[in-house]
């Protein structure tokens, strides 16, 4: 099912946010160009040599595409970028704050000669506001937007173990394309959209913001536990197995007491009765609740919780969850191709196929001749415009 097939998408993209949102569009059908700098191409190309000497970011998120070199700060390789905007529907970026704007690729001027596209900006904190000019990596929004301060364990600031903020964005990049693709099938009117890393991932923070509302205190730090659900969180089992579990109400409370901890009337002890009771005693509760699961093994808790039933769940490793069975089963392994060779790779979550897409990552500037000659360029300049190093 590709549903974007016969849309072109032109991204000048880097590191993680826009080519996250270009990369969804490509795995819809979407034919997605990929601009990169001559010879040095994205930078998170170089961010690792995990996969066959490959990053494991960039094979990540740049399947289905195809790459054009060009060096957009030359005449010629600019013009060849407008050129293909002339016949894009979406033009998607993520430089640095007011690049395009002074490359002659800002979102009014692009829109004025071109009323049906869709530029859409993607930067750390958005235009207009005191911090437009600023740069703008994953670490950075997540301090911003307020994420380190209920994410670690007491005192100790955290970050999230991935990129959240750039992902964040690329997702309401992507989301907010699909939605102005369909406004200018009723419109015939393209559009700018402008998403921000910060706004993103604010609009994430709801819970904890809302918590805070009106000078409440915040949420504490609960490393992997709930910050205000309790029992929520993980558990060490009596041989070393760690078991996260989760009781969501008074009645899952009122079982887990009598067929888990073996202990009824805790149920209806006032220190624990209720969630607000639970989350307040939290040390005591914890300590019996501990004792319980150093008596089982992992996998014994685990037949315990699930019998009830409760909500649990192993804490998985990376092999682990390479080897999940429920992906197994659901078939959402695939093979997508590389440089270096075949990899496996999730197939996009919601779309239910036997055969998604999945064509290669590509290498720096393998399409550039290919997409040259479609724009009508000879071969002479073709071979000028790489000399130049334009393209």
């Amino acid at each position: 099912m590709q549903p974007l097939r016969g849309v072109t998408v032109v991204s000048l993209e880097q590191a993680i946010a826009a080519p996250y949102a270009s990369r969804h569009l490509a795995d819809l059908g979407a034919r997605v160009i990929k601009v990169e700098r001559p010879g040095a191409g994205d930078f998170a190309r170089a961010y690792d040599t995990r996969v066959n000497g490959l990053s494991s970011h960039f094979v990540w998120v740049n399947r289905n595409k195809e790459s054009l070199t060009l060096d957009i700060k030359k005449p010629r390789g600019k013009e060849v970028l407008r050129r293909l905007l002339a016949d894009a529907d979406v033009f998607i970026q993520n430089l640095a704050p007011g690049a395009a704007a002074r490359a002659g690729l800002g979102a009014e001027e692009l829109r004025a000669e071109h009323p049906r596209l869709i530029v859409c900006d993607i930067s750390g904190y958005g235009t207009p506001g005191p911090y437009k000019t600023m740069k703008a990596y994953d670490l950075m929004v997540q301090s911003e937007a307020g994420l380190l301060s209920v994410t670690g364990n007491g005192d100790d600031l955290a970050k999230a173990g991935i990129s959240v903020s750039d992902i964040a964005a690329g997702m309401y990049a992507y989301s907010s394309i699909l939605a102005a693709l369909l406004e200018r099938g009723r419109t015939g009117k393209g559009a700018h959209l402008d998403v921000s890393m910060l706004e993103a991932t604010v609009e994430w923070m709801g819970f904890p913001l809302y918590y805070a509302y009106d000078g409440a205190p915040p949420p504490v730090r609960a490393g992997a536990a709930h910050a205000t659900i309790y029992p929520y969180g993980p558990f060490e089992a009596g041989d070393g197995g760690v078991v996260m579990m989760s009781i969501q109400n008074d009645r899952e409370w009122r079982a887990f007491c009598e067929r888990f901890l073996g202990r009824p009337e805790l149920a209806t002890d006032p220190d624990y009765a209720t969630n607000a009771d639970r989350n307040t005693h939290r040390e005591a509760l914890g300590a019996l609740i501990s004792a319980r699961f150093a008596a089982l093994t992992g996998a014994e808790a685990m037949d315990l919780l699930a019998a009830i039933p409760v909500a649990h769940a192993r804490v998985n490793s990376m092999a682990e969850v390479w080897a999940h069975p429920q992906l197994a089963a659901r078939g959402r392994w695939h093979e997508v191709g590389t440089p270096a060779g075949p990899v496996p790779s999730l197939s996009l979550p919601g779309l239910v196929s036997d055969e998604p897409r999945m064509d290669p990552v590509p290498e720096l500037g393998e399409h550039t001749r290919s997409i040259l000659a479609e724009l009508g360029l000879a071969e002479a300049d073709i071979d000028a415009l790489i000399e130049e190093g334009a393209a």
